[in-house]
């Protein structure tokens, strides 16, 4: 009977630290990654709304890079984890993997960044991306290494354009006397003083209620955020000049980047290209459709620039290729210039 008691106890035990050590396995079976080590974790955080191309291309990544079993993704939109101007130390501090900053946010620690501010510089959209595409773009991402980031790959904004309240503006002589709001200063302060006008930097937060209350003229941005932000209400005309650009790059962390094995890093990249041709594309069909309800509105008179007054305001801006074409590098200007 002692002996039966003891053969019973026995096999409920067993019974026990079988069904613990199933339960326990099953729970590292989800954090394994496909060869069965460890998933990487990574985080990506950004400013803007899910909804946007950035948005929508970080999940893109985050839904490529978990197929592949090897990365395990969270992504923060619309600075859920940090704001615009704490994500670079984040990511600097490897606190985050991924960033996708606008361009300008860069130039405090890269010069050059301010490239896409150089005023009719990308002679089209698809200019730009082959430039970004190319070898001077590439290594542009790079100049970043010794700040302990890695550019992986540009996630186009689109291209920007001039709106203002006062009249049609055709011909440089027609900024004179005008105020345009702007961005932080540098290259763009120096693009309205070449065309005799007046800049002031604003919050983008707050530029609707300058335009409105003619704190400012006037304003330059891409044809969505004209649309989403409704300055068609209070600005009677548009320009569509090409003249800038309001793109971002996507960057991860050097130590981060260096753990990685080099196949890992192939599967990444993989991941990163793929997302950034979604990305661009629906920025481009973005940008198509709010510029056709521009269109359709009918309350702004719209002038497209033909090449012979490009070429004016090409002529009209060389002070400012004159005072920052050593800041940025003649190179990288010439190889922008020579994309078509």
């Amino acid at each position: 009977m002692r002996q039966l008691a003891k053969t019973v106890m026995f096999f409920l035990l067993a019974l026990v630290l079988a069904a613990a050590a199933a339960g326990g396995g099953g729970k590292k079976e989800e954090n394994k990654a496909a060869g069965g080590g460890k998933k990487i974790n990574v985080k990506f955080s950004h400013v803007v709304a899910d909804q946007t191309p950035k948005g929508q291309a970080a999940l893109k990544l985050k839904e490529l890079l978990e197929k592949s079993g090897q990365f395990e993704v969270q992504v923060y939109p619309s600075s859920q984890l940090y704001g615009d101007k704490e994500e670079l130390e984040a990511l600097r501090a490897n606190n985050v993997q991924l960033i996708a900053p606008s361009v300008t946010k860069l130039v405090g620690f890269v010069p050059a960044f301010q490239l896409v501010d150089m005023p009719f510089l990308f002679k089209s959209d698809q200019a730009a991306y082959n430039f970004y595409d190319g070898p001077k773009g590439q290594e542009l991402m790079n100049t970043l290494k010794p700040h302990g980031m890695l550019g992986l790959g540009w996630w186009p904004n689109g291209s920007k354009h001039f709106t203002n309240s006062k009249r049609p503006l055709k011909t440089p002589a027609d900024f004179k006397g005008l105020k345009f709001r702007t961005q932080s200063g540098g290259v763009l302060d120096e693009q309205f003083k070449a065309l005799g006008a007046g800049s002031q930097t604003i919050a983008f937060g707050e530029v609707y209620q300058a335009l409105n209350s003619k704190a400012v003229d006037g304003q330059e941005n891409t044809f969505n955020n004209i649309d989403t932000q409704k300055y068609e209400e209070v600005q009677k005309y548009m320009t569509v000049s090409g003249h800038g650009r309001l793109d971002y790059v996507l960057i991860t962390n050097t130590k981060f980047w260096d753990s990685l094995t080099p196949d890992q890093q192939k599967i990444f990249m993989d991941a990163v290209k793929e997302a950034s041709l979604y990305e661009r594309k629906l920025a481009d069909d973005l940008n198509a459709k709010s510029f056709e309800k521009l269109k359709a509105s009918g309350k702004m008179e719209i002038y497209t620039l033909t090449d012979a007054d490009r070429e004016a305001f090409v002529k009209a801006m060389q002070p400012v290729y004159d005072k920052y074409a050593n800041v940025i590098g003649k190179d990288y200007i010439e190889a922008a210039r020579n994309s078509k």
